[in-house]
């Protein structure tokens, strides 16, 4: 099985030792204050290195296991961008498809007809950031009630008709504009896009633990449990249900989660960045090139060094991943707490430590 061909790696992964790495969760775990804490590091050779600590759930002593899963929050957005480029190599969209050439049957601002699938996914759409609160009250519900793609299209009519927050091609992070990227994917290849996303990039790079929304069963502890900030201190676990995260019409903009093993599938294949049978050289480029001044690429920041990385969230989980294409190394960094400002750095800290030594 799959784990097992992880756990046989561990000992042999180059760069950080598993010892050191196996303290350096311990750390995180102990200056983040999360119940439990992950890590995971790969090369561009695919050996493969990883270490979890604590708790599932604060107060509980299910202890976090290797093969557990996390929530990315929107690290999800990588994905929604990778999904996009298979499609355009498919000829079935492309970057240039405008919101009034995908979505001809929903109503819209005229300010967003010529909005380009590329815009949205750069973030230049000129879209909020979000749809708001009184307006995404009508999305909730678990995941099993919700018809998520009519979801998306009642989204897309009360977004589209909203006045814009920024210049089209002005840079502004938008929750809301990937949510119309994965319904401009959806209508334009005329399948649902979860189910593009499990056959366009979960299946193909192996990524076996990937689903959608706060993983784990109400009342099971089979999963590790997202915590979030109580009213007088100290933190509290969510049970898995619909209050544990966004709507689903928020998939593409945030809610995948999988194994921290499923997590480096995915960096790695943007690490080698290889020409073909995946995805083109030009289709790698292009998802990767950053734009404006800051310099962020289709789901990725980008430094002047050329390293991409992204942080997600969904207030109760925190996740900070980075790829190194000079060192030849990629990372991830993930706790079930969302206290952001409390763990955010603790997890740059640990992803320094792993990225910094390269490969050999």
């Amino acid at each position: 099985m799959k784990t097992a061909l992880v756990l046989s790696l561990i000992l042999a992964a180059p760069g950080l030792a598993q010892e050191d790495l196996q303290a350096e969760v311990e750390t995180v775990r102990t200056q983040s204050g999360a119940p439990a804490a992950g890590l995971a590091r790969v090369t561009r050779a695919g050996q493969r290195s990883m270490a979890v600590a604590g708790v599932r759930a604060v107060n509980q002593d299910a202890p976090v296991q290797s093969d557990d899963l996390w929530h990315l929050g929107s690290n999800t957005k990588a994905m929604t961008a990778t999904l996009a480029a298979r499609l355009v190599e498919a000829g079935v969209l492309d970057w240039d498809t405008t919101l009034s050439e995908a979505l001809p049957d929903i109503e819209m601002a005229s300010v967003y007809e010529q909005v380009t699938l590329a815009d949205l996914l750069h973030h230049r759409s000129g879209l909020p950031a979000n749809i708001g609160r009184l307006s995404v009250l009508q999305f909730l519900g678990d995941d099993g009630s919700r018809d998520v793609q009519a979801d998306r299209v009642r989204f897309a009519e009360i977004v589209l008709n909203q006045p814009p927050a920024t210049e089209h091609g002005v840079f502004l992070y938008s929750n809301a504009g990937y949510v119309i990227a994965g319904l401009v994917i959806e209508q334009k290849a005329g399948r649902p896009f979860e189910a593009l996303m499990q056959d366009e990039v979960f299946e193909p790079l192996g990524m076996e633990s990937a689903g959608w929304g706060s993983p784990g069963e109400v009342d099971a502890l089979d999963q590790p449990r997202g915590h979030a900030a109580g009213l007088f201190g100290g933190l509290n676990a969510r049970e898995p249900d619909e209050r544990a995260d966004n709507p689903a019409v928020l998939n593409s903009a945030g809610r995948a989660h999988m194994s921290l093993d499923d997590v480096l599938d995915f960096l790695l294949v943007h690490l080698r960045q290889e020409d073909g049978p995946y995805l083109s050289a030009e289709s790698w480029a292009r998802l990767h090139a950053p734009v404006g001044e800051e310099a962020y690429a289709m789901g990725w920041g980008v430094t002047p060094a050329g390293v991409l990385g992204h942080a997600g969230s969904n207030t109760m989980w925190m996740i900070r991943s980075r790829i190194d294409p000079e060192r030849g190394v990629a990372a991830a960094a993930v706790v079930n707490d969302g206290r952001i400002d409390q763990v955010s750095p603790v997890l740059g800290r640990a992803l320094d430590a792993m990225i910094e030594d390269g490969a050999p």
